[in-house]
């Protein structure tokens, strides 16, 4: 038996949609990739990984706790990374 590894995920369970950016207050993804984000390839996540700080720059002081979601961000990415051979 194999199990797959989590998916890897930006998510800080804030889930609230800024109106005007359409952006989660949380991590900065759109509904449509919230949404989307289980049937995503892992490149797909990995290019929406690294557009969302920005996205939480753009959120401003909307942006409902931004330190907590960068460092969620950089724990997905860090997850994304393959092991090296040494």
């Amino acid at each position: 038996m194999s199990f797959s590894a989590p998916i890897r995920t930006p998510c800080i369970s804030i889930c609230a949609v800024d109106g005007r950016s359409g952006l989660c207050t949380g991590c900065a993804r759109t509904l449509g990739e919230i949404a989307g984000w289980g049937g995503m390839s892992d490149a797909e996540r990995e290019a929406i990984l690294r557009q969302l700080p920005g996205r939480l720059e753009t959120l401003g002081e909307k942006a409902a706790e931004p330190e907590a979601a960068l460092r969620q961000i950089d724990r997905a990415l860090r997850q994304s990374q393959p092991l090296r051979q040494s």
